[in-house]
């Protein structure tokens, strides 16, 4: 059956059952339970007159191979287990279980046990492979082959083997192969794939393109920006196809019970067979033989070791589903503790679209004089400040008048030009370079690029900046769900506390640079850690990556095109959609809400029958319907967690 690798117990049980959601067919799984069910019906049915033979001959030649069928995968995994020094799973206690139950004539509750044992993992597989589906649909975004342009022939190839710089030709159907720039023609992208975004995303030459999205109307020339095994599409199917790796500590706790759980139960059944014949009057060695054989059915933990992982497994899968990827179980556990939402402004609370909306000018510089100078000195930067006031100049820039350039982070930028030294900054870098300047400019509402010209003050630009659409209902789904929302931005006091009021933020901090953020959380985790709860950090993935990876949960706002988001966040939004948070969030909550029904569930069962064995009072009967039933239970409750 392949190992179920979920709570430490291995599940091989040989019969051939696959969890890949490809593999399984309900057809080729129900052949040898319908056949084993067969026998076993007839052997039911002429219980009694197959019983009055000679020996009982006739009855265990319909339920010995019933009992063959069913039950060979189990017998000889726990066989081999046992040649490996792995004695007390669940193969062992099926086993010991069954061949008791022959040897003291239970012939078909001994089929029962395994047919029904075979009944759960058939649906157990089935659950597996639904919720498998949500994450292996990640995977078939993989590119199969790249059409590389080679002067004018189309050369189809692996992705592998393309190289940065090479031309690849992208027609209408199929998907993007690697991350590049678009060079010729326009197209409408289908983004699902990744973002699980149904409208279809516009593209022109010279946008920026990712593997794994779906060319749907024009012809594109893609120039390659990244080899393939880093590109973004690579670094997300290596982070799905390890998810799983990262255990819940629910998970590992069933481990570790499991471990001590087994040997505690066989040397249980070892009491219940020897010791009440020894020292009760009356007791018989065949009477607590069964009882024993009973308690070792009872006690089989299959509802455990299959029902915990397959539910994170389908909390991760869900949250795929969702455009949300969990870099595993653990995660999805943290999240549920998480009681702070630490968000960056740009680029994740607003759309880091900066447009140019003002040009005020000093000391007699005109405005096409200053937007000149402005966007001269930041056609070096990738901040999207620098970004706008480039685009609005609009014309090509002279990059040779830039003699010096010097980057201040936080601050802004100081370069030579035309052997002119110019500023072009906030009011941060205004008092360091001990700029002389009204007051009032530092009072300014926005974001303002002041500029200075030999140390003379020559205006400013006034930048604004768009809330997401989502911005308020993120806000508020965190709120309803008893979660403070903290703001923390480099932008302005005024700027920040427009944007707060707006969005109902709970707290924010403005003028931080990159060091300060971090020292910002470093004061909201220890408060949140003396009360026992934990911070999430949602940023854009990129300036943010200190402080996603100090958070308790990094979390990457549209982090497709960020290297940094999916190395650092533990949690990466495929959207731009900062609603996603309180949807991952409510995902978590599900999944161990459903997690601990099934222990409370499983354990709660298997303690009450456990007793009614002890004393007398159930039967083999009962026995299976407290292992099996409660198995399947469990993960039916578990397969909850994959619907909306």
């Amino acid at each position: 059956m392949g190992q179920h690798g979920a709570c430490g117990c291995t599940h091989d049980h040989g019969h051939g059952h696959h969890h890949g959601a490809t593999e399984f067919s309900w057809k080729k799984e129900l052949t040898p339970i319908a056949l084993s069910a067969i026998l076993f019906l007839i052997g039911l049915v002429f219980n009694q007159p197959l019983g009055n033979t000679p020996y009982g001959i006739a009855e265990y030649a319909v339920l010995l191979p019933a009992y063959a069928v069913s039950g060979w995968g189990v017998v000889t995994s726990a066989g081999r287990n046992l040649l490996k020094g792995k004695v007390f799973d669940e193969n062992f206690l099926m086993t010991i279980a069954t061949l008791s139950a022959i040897a003291l004539g239970e012939l078909p509750e001994a089929v029962a046990v395994m047919l029904f044992f075979q009944v759960g993992e058939l649906f157990q597989d089935s659950a597996v492979a639904r919720s498998r589906n949500s994450i292996e649909s990640l995977l078939a975004i993989r590119p199969d082959t790249a059409n590389l342009k080679i002067d004018t022939e189309i050369k189809p190839v692996s992705p592998e083997t393309v190289q940065v710089g090479e031309l690849i030709l992208v027609r209408p159907g199929e998907k993007v192969p690697l991350d590049g720039e678009i060079l010729q023609g326009n197209s409408k992208l289908d983004t699902s794939p990744l973002t699980g975004e149904s409208i279809p995303e516009t593209v022109e030459a010279g946008d920026n393109i990712l593997a794994g999205t779906i060319n749907q109307t024009g012809v594109l020339t893609v120039k390659v920006t990244k080899p393939f095994a880093e590109s973004s599409i690579a670094k997300i199917l290596d982070l799905v196809q390890n998810a799983n790796s990262k255990k819940a500590k629910t998970e590992k706790f069933i481990t570790r019970f499991a471990r001590y759980y087994t040997p505690i139960v066989v040397l249980l059944s070892l009491a219940v067979a020897i010791l009440p014949p020894l020292f009760l009057p009356g007791a018989t060695h065949a009477e607590w033989a069964y009882r024993a054989l009973i308690l070792l059915v009872i006690s089989c933990p299959c509802g455990l070791v299959i029902s915990i992982p397959l539910g994170y497994f389908g909390g991760v899968g869900n949250a795929a589903k969702h455009g949300i990827l969990v870099k595993g179980a653990m995660f999805l556990d943290a999240l549920t503790e998480v009681k702070t939402v630490v968000f960056d402004k740009t680029g994740t609370l607003t759309k880091g679209n900066f447009q140019v909306t003002d040009i005020v000018t000093h000391n007699g510089l005109k405005e096409p004089e200053l937007l000149e100078l402005a966007a001269t000195v930041e056609s070096q930067s990738t901040h999207p400040v620098a970004q706008s006031i480039c685009e609005k100049y609009g014309t090509t820039i002279d990059h040779s008048q830039l003699e010096t350039y010097q980057e201040i982070s936080g601050h802004g930028i100081i370069a030579e030009v035309n052997q002119q030294v110019v500023v072009v900054g906030n009011d941060r870098l205004l008092h360091r370079e001990q700029i002389p300047h009204e007051p009032e400019i530092c009072q300014l509402e926005g974001t303002v690029a002041h500029t200075a010209v030999n140390g003379e003050y020559t205006g400013h630009i006034l930048i604004a900046d768009e809330l997401k659409e989502d911005g308020v209902e993120a806000v508020q789904g965190l709120k309803s769900q008893g979660i403070e929302v903290v703001m923390l931005t480099g932008d302005h006091e005024s700027v920040a506390s427009a944007i707060a009021q707006k969005l109902n933020i709970d707290h924010y901090q403005a003028q931080l640079l990159p060091e300060d953020k971090v020292n910002a959380l470093e004061g909201i985790l220890q408060r949140s850690h003396r009360e026992k709860n934990k911070v999430a950090f949602v940023g854009d993935g990129i300036n943010d990556a200190p402080v996603i990876a100090r958070a308790d949960v990094g979390i990457a706002m549209g982090g497709l095109g960020s290297d940094a988001a999916i190395e650092t966040a533990d949690v990466v939004i495929m959207t731009d959609h900062p609603s996603k948070v309180s949807q991952a969030i409510a995902i978590a909550h599900k999944t161990r809400r459903i997690v601990w029904q099934n222990i409370g569930f499983a354990l709660g069962i298997k303690g009450l029958f456990i007793l009614l064995g002890a004393v007398g009072v159930a039967t083999l009967w009962e026995a299976i319907f407290a292992d099996v039933g409660v198995a399947l239970i469990a993960i039916f409750n578990a397969s909850r967690i994959m619907k909306d």
